[in-house]
């Protein structure tokens, strides 16, 4: 059986497990990191030298980073529309997923470690509004992208959707100051009417 380290209320292991739910793959999952701990000792350093989570486990191959798992686990199923069957398609997935980590991730890192994992006395107000300005320019990025197209690269959600799907539903929970971006917020409303989007990542943010 397949199996991810990681607890569930990171968004990297959520990527993940909603990945492997939507392919229909069985997964078993150990908490791993956070207020679980367990991921600086020998034995997972073993299978992950960074130390972060998720690893995943698939028989005697050990891999970590999110963004590779998701590809991983897309190519191994070779399922569509997670999977895209043509060429084109899968290249515009994979631009969406690398623009998503250089790009949107930085400053909601920021906003989510501001409102989550810092006391309010010690949070810096201004690396925060900062950051939610960039990220509110990216996420109009997307709302106009969504124009023309449901999912981010069409009709149906593909492997593209499982790191702005994850991010979105941080973007729409946290306390943060939001322009109006209708597109967006049918994009995350379509999203929540997914049975696995709502057990893997709309869970409580810690």
């Amino acid at each position: 059986m397949l199996k991810i380290l990681g607890r569930a209320s990171s968004i990297n292991v959520q990527k993940a497990m909603w990945c492997a739910a939507e392919l229909g793959i069985n997964v078993e999952r150990e908490d791993i990191g956070g207020k679980f701990g367990g991921n600086d000792t020998p034995e997972y350093l073993a299978k992950n030298p960074n130390g972060l989570v998720p690893t995943m486990e698939d028989g005697d191959l050990i891999l970590w980073e999110s963004q590779a798992i998701v590809r991983y686990l897309c190519e191994r199923e070779g399922r569509t529309p997670w999977y895209p069957g043509d060429l084109k398609g899968r290249g515009l997935a994979n631009q969406w997923m690398d623009w998503y980590l250089t790009r949107l991730h930085p400053p909601m890192t920021v906003i989510f470690w501001g409102l989550i994992r810092t006391e309010p006395q010690d949070r810096d107000l201004d690396a925060m509004e900062k950051a939610a300005g960039q990220a509110a320019e990216y996420w109009r990025l997307v709302d106009t992208h969504l124009e023309n197209t449901p999912f981010i690269i069409g009709d149906e959600p593909s492997m593209g959707d499982i790191p702005l799907g994850c991010s979105v539903n941080r973007w729409f929970t946290l306390d943060v100051e939001r322009p109006a971006l209708p597109r967006l917020e049918a994009y995350y409303q379509c999203l929540q009417e997914r049975p696995h989007y709502r057990e893997h990542v709309m869970v409580k943010m810690e």
